[in-house]
């Protein structure tokens, strides 16, 4: 049995704070909207909130460009209203981790604003420059939101590295004072009593230093630098150091996105021994692994076929256990919605295959995240005009892709509607008032349509509703520890409907069987369970023996507990 922590056995939930609750009126969620939610989320049961970046930045990527780490972004409030959120938070028993975004800093951070003054001067050294290799760019190297990651800056003459937008200049992790700054910061959070970090890309700190061309694939205008900036040569030598000098200090929840990252890696990043983090988030089951069968990246509109999506999800279960901890999600700020991705937001089965999602994931070992509005099936928002979409990486690729005629504008519309992360971003839809009761105002992004249909105030008072599906989900990894503990082991692996697996511990089993398709599926109940105890299921099925149907999207969970006669 796995060694028992408070973070493993902990329900964590992601806020966008953007589009999570305004409280001025100004169309821009903030401090105070989350503050006055709490309740909402201490209703729901989870344990985590996860806050996606609220410092200070000129928002040109939602705030993943901080310009001042110790200072909350105006739209957002002041530090005044983080530290009563907080209180608040701790008051009603939940935890508050912070977004820790090092890679890069925004350019109109005082760090970059000296660095680019000249070569000589004392912050030159906290980001990556280079000279021009035969009058252009150092390397080939494309950035991940389209172009190339260098920018030539005039005043010096020299180029410097943004993996994001060229507003994102890549910090210089091979500078010591740098990585001291970065920990004086994280320090100075810990003291303000945070009790974590989600941290961007932090697989990407470490560069290979001799910055080599990367491979061109097929017609790519620019060359492939995930070999030389992911993983990279000190990456686990600078966590170590994290570590030691601010992590151990305090009882923190850390997890870090890691996009890239293999089995074999995540144990080291993860490792039961502590030296690191407590989890990652890896992408191979949302496409970005290698099985992923795509030809234009995160933006190809093929979705992965369940046996291929079991074997990964399986293989991170199986691979780390007792080595390393899993992070659970289907979906976050970055992903399209769930319901609508992995599931089917039909009218007839958006409701079934959203707590079909949650019941797979849920029941499988790991700590689960639950993004905003995943507990009411909120679906993707379909945007046919470009100009509804506010993210940067969107827009960025849809002229890149349609400029360069390696996709029609109207086939990468559909691509976006699918996978663009807007998707995620639009306003969380808490009732049927004007603009789904998130603002008086005109929100920064469009609110979603069904918003009548799905919003949280309805829910709450449907006791058959996704979010009193989640909260009964969220309460039995409460009271039972095989959820949390348990060993995992796939059924049916080959089956291209049914995702099915169990779960034992010392004297407990459980079976979790969903059906992933808009069919009827067969499934024989293992001998073992007859007669089991049914913990949940979304369609009040009662009979649970031998040969059974299943409906489209129908899932359940059964419990065995052995009794132990005293002798």
């Amino acid at each position: 049995m796995e060694e028992k922590k408070w973070w493993k056995e902990a329900v964590v939930y992601q806020i966008y704070p953007r589009s999570f609750m305004d409280s001025n009126g100004d169309g821009v969620g903030d401090l105070r909207g989350i503050k006055s939610r709490l309740s909402y989320l201490k209703l729901l049961g989870i344990d985590v909130i996860w806050l996606s970046p609220v410092y200070q930045s000129p928002n040109d990527d939602n705030g993943y460009d901080i310009s001042d780490y110790r200072d909350i972004m105006t739209e957002f409030g002041t530090l005044e209203d983080f530290d009563e959120m907080l209180a608040e938070a701790h008051k009603l028993g939940i935890k508050i981790v912070m977004d820790l975004v090092v890679n890069h800093s925004s350019d109109e951070h005082r760090w970059f604003v000296e660095s680019r003054k000249s070569k000589d001067n004392p912050y030159r050294d906290y980001y990556i420059w280079r000279e021009a290799k035969d009058g252009k760019e150092p390397n080939n190297w494309g950035s991940c939101f389209g172009g190339s990651a260098w920018e030539y800056d005039q005043t010096t003459d020299m180029y410097y590295l943004h993996m994001f937008s060229k507003k994102q200049p890549d910090l210089n992790w091979e500078n010591p004072k740098l990585r001291q700054e970065v920990y004086d910061m994280m320090t100075w959070w810990g003291e303000r009593g945070i009790d974590g970090f989600r941290m961007d890309v932090i697989t990407m700190i470490s560069k290979d230093q001799r910055f080599p061309d990367g491979v061109v694939r097929g017609n790519e205008k620019f060359g492939d630098s995930s070999p030389y900036v992911n993983n990279g040569p000190r990456v686990h030598e600078y966590l170590k150091e994290m570590n030691r000098k601010v992590l151990s200090h305090y009882d923190l929840i850390t997890v870090g996105e890691a996009a890239g990252v293999t089995l074999e890696e995540a144990k080291k990043y993860a490792n039961a021994d502590g030296s690191e983090l407590n989890m990652v988030f890896q992408f191979e089951h949302t496409g970005g692994g290698p099985e992923a069968d795509n030809h234009y990246g995160k933006w190809d509109s093929h979705k992965m076929p369940l046996p291929v999506w079991k074997k990964i999800l399986s293989r991170w279960q199986t691979g780390l256990e007792g080595k390393a901890w899993n992070s659970l999600f289907l979906s976050n700020h970055d992903q399209p919605r769930s319901v609508s991705w992995f599931g089917n937001d039909s009218e007839q089965y958006r409701e079934i295959s959203a707590k079909m999602l949650g019941t797979c994931l849920h029941m499988m070992q790991g700590t689960p995240y639950v993004y905003q509005g995943e507990e009411l099936g909120m679906t993707n928002i379909y945007f046919d005009k470009l100009e509804d979409y506010r993210d940067i990486e969107s827009i960025n690729y849809f002229e890149e892709f349609t400029e360069s005629g390696l996709m029609t504008p109207e086939h990468m519309m559909k691509c976006l509607m699918l996978r663009s992360r807007d998707n995620a971003r639009t306003p969380m839809q808490w009732d049927d008032s004007k603009q789904a009761g998130f603002t008086d105002g005109e929100p920064w992004i469009k609110v979603n349509q069904n918003y009548k249909k799905i919003n949280a105030a309805q829910q709450l008072e449907d006791p058959d509703s996704i979010f009193h599906y989640y909260q009964k989900l969220i309460r039995l990894r409460k009271e039972k520890d095989i959820i949390v503990y348990g060993e995992f082991e796939p059924l049916y692996r080959e089956d291209e409907q049914i995702f099915a697996y169990t779960r034992k511990g010392d004297q407990e089993k459980l079976l979790t069987v969903c059906n992933f398709s808009d069919k009827n599926a067969e499934v024989e109940v293992p001998e073992e369970f007859k007669g089991a105890e049914c913990l949940i299921t979304n369609l009040g099925r009662k009979e649970f023996d031998g040969k059974i149907i299943l409906n489209p999207y129908e899932a359940f969970v059964l419990y065995y507990k052995h009794q132990v006669t005293e002798k």
